[in-house]
C-alpha cells in the first residue's frame, strides 16, 4: 500500500487562520509519500519505520510494538514519541482492521523536499496516516496539534483551497488560482526553518482580541477572497501590501521587506505562514531574482515550478 499528499503554502491569513480568518492556501508539487509492507508473523510483532530525505538518506528511524505502540529502538525519541501519538489516536478513531495478527509490518516514508524548506514534513504524514488508518483528517490533527489544520486540507488537495476555521466549524472550499501574471511570483526560502507551533505560541500570548482584531479578521478573509479574482499584478500586490500591513500590526512587528529587504526594487515580498522563516513570496522579473542570490539566497522557485 502506498499513500501520497502535497506539501503546503499559506499564501494569506498566516496567525489570524486561528481565530476563524479565510486563508488562501496553496498546495505544492512537493509532498511526502508512505509505504506500507507486510512481513513475517511471529509471536510479538513489530513495526520497523524508515523516514527517508529528499536525498535518499535515512534520517529517523525506530521499531513498534504493534499491539501497543511501545518505543523498542529508535534514533530520536522525541519524533518516536510524536509518531506513538499520531499512530495511537489513529488506532482509537479507525473503524477498520489496519493489522493482521501476528505480521511484522515495514513503513517507509520519502519526503520530496529538504526538511528544511517547511513545506509540512509532519501535516503529508499525518495525511497519510489518516489515509492508511482510513480516519478523517482533521479530526485526527485537532487531537494531535494545535495549528489551523489548513495544511492538512492543502495535503488531500490538488488545488488551491479557502480554508476556515471557526470554533468547532471548518470549511474547505477549492477554488481557482492561476493567475496570469504566475511568472512574476517567485518563492524564496530564508534558509532557516520557522518552529510553527512555537510561533502560535507567541502570537497568542502578544494578541488582544477586542473590537479592532475582529475587523482586522474580517479585513483578512475579504483579502483572501479577493486575490482569488484578481487579475492584474498591481491588484495583487496592492492587497499583498495591505495584508502586510494588517498582521505587522497584530505581532507588533516590521514586515520582512522593511526589515530585510527594504531596497528591493522588483515588487512585493510577503512572508508566508509563520513570519521570519521558510518561504517569502517576492512579485519581480527573472532578472529581479538576482538581489536575492546576491544576499545569499540560492533557493528561488517560480510559481509554476512549487504549485500545483
Amino acid at each position: 500500500m502506498q499513500y501520497h499528499s502535497n506539501g503546503k503554502l499559506m499564501l494569506t491569513g498566516e496567525y489570524l487562520a486561528l481565530d476563524g480568518a479565510l486563508t488562501l492556501a496553496l498546495p505544492t508539487k512537493f509532498g511526502q509519500s508512505l509505504q506500507v509492507e507486510e512481513g513475517k508473523e511471529q509471536d510479538k510483532p513489530v513495526l520497523q519505520w524508515n523516514s527517508i530525505n529528499n536525498e535518499g538518506k535515512t534520517w529517523f528511524t525506530a521499531e513498534l510494538q504493534i499491539d501497543d505502540l511501545f518505543i523498542l529502538t529508535t534514533s530520536d525519541i522525541k519524533t518516536a514519541e510524536t509518531l506513538v501519538k499520531i499512530l495511537t489516536i489513529a488506532k482509537q478513531l479507525s473503524t477498520s482492521k489496519i493489522f493482521i495478527p501476528k505480521k511484522n509490518y515495514r513503513v517507509s516514508t520519502h519526503l520530496e523536499f529538504p526538511q528544511n524548506w517547511g513545506l509540512g514534513s509532519s501535516s503529508t504524514l499525518l495525511n497519510n496516516i489518516a489515509d492508511w488508518f482510513q480516519v478523517d483528517v482533521l479530526t485526527l490533527f485537532f487531537k494531535v496539534f494545535n495549528g489551523s489544520g489548513y495544511d492538512v486540507a492543502c495535503a488531500r488537495s490538488d488545488t488551491p483551497v479557502l480554508y476556515q476555521k471557526e470554533k468547532s466549524k471548518v470549511v474547505v472550499s477549492p477554488v481557482e488560482f492561476h493567475p496570469d501574471f504566475a511568472e512574476q511570483l517567485f518563492f524564496i526560502h530564508l534558509n532557516q526553518k520557522q518552529n510553527s507551533y512555537n510561533e502560535i505560541k507567541k502570537y497568542q500570548k502578544v494578541t488582544k482580541k477586542d473590537e479592532t482584531f475582529q475587523k482586522k479578521v474580517k479585513r483578512i478573509s475579504e483579502i483572501s477572497d479577493t486575490l482569488t479574482k484578481t487579475s492584474t499584478l498591481d491588484e495583487f500586490e496592492n492587497l499583498l501590501r495591505e495584508h502586510e500591513e494588517i498582521i505587522a500590526e497584530v505581532l507588533h512587528q516590521k514586515p520582512i521587506q522593511q526589515v530585510n529587504f527594504k531596497d528591493y526594487k522588483g515588487g512585493i515580498i510577503k512572508s508566508l505562514g509563520a513570519w521570519g522563516g521558510d518561504f517569502i513570496l517576492a512579485t519581480g522579473k527573472k532578472n529581479d531574482m538576482h538581489y536575492f542570490t546576491e544576499k545569499g539566497y540560492k533557493t528561488i522557485l517560480n510559481y509554476s515550478d512549487m504549485i500545483l
